[in-house]
């Protein structure tokens, strides 16, 4: 097995389906700073069938409606997801979250294992921790 510093860059991208994908990107963006990347609406116009919003340091999130008409997707379990995503800038991003009117579960602290950050909700339920930690 590799040493941590032989390992490839990778790229992981969750997946959240969404009841409201445009009103949670916009969220996304205005709350945490993520970057819209693009999206594609559904058939008839309505719902996005795949977005993609990027996170300013490396990686992004791919986002769907759950109406789609897409049966393996539709076969899946529907609630919320856990996410964390590394940041150099907690207490800036909390206080963007705050005034975006995020829901904060968790404030804004140091973690014993040397990790500084915060968790929030979003309109979907999600659940979106911020931190320094980016692994060992």
């Amino acid at each position: 097995m590799p040493s941590p510093t032989e390992w490839p860059t990778i790229s992981v991208w969750p997946s959240v389906r969404c009841r409201d994908t445009r009103a949670l990107i916009d969220f996304l963006v205005a709350a945490f700073g993520f970057e819209e990347q693009f999206s594609v609406p559904g058939e008839d116009g309505k719902g996005i069938i795949h977005a993609q919003i990027r996170w300013p340091d490396g990686g992004g999130v791919m986002l769907g409606d759950t109406e789609v008409d897409d049966a393996f997707h539709l076969a899946l379990p529907f609630g919320p997801v856990s996410i964390y995503v590394v940041t150099d800038q907690p207490d800036a991003l909390h206080d963007r979250a705050v005034a975006a009117g995020a829901t904060i579960v968790t404030g804004l602290r140091d973690e014993e294992y040397g990790s500084r950050g915060f968790s929030a909700t979003d309109p979907e339920g999600n659940l979106w921790s911020f931190g320094t930690y980016s692994g060992e």
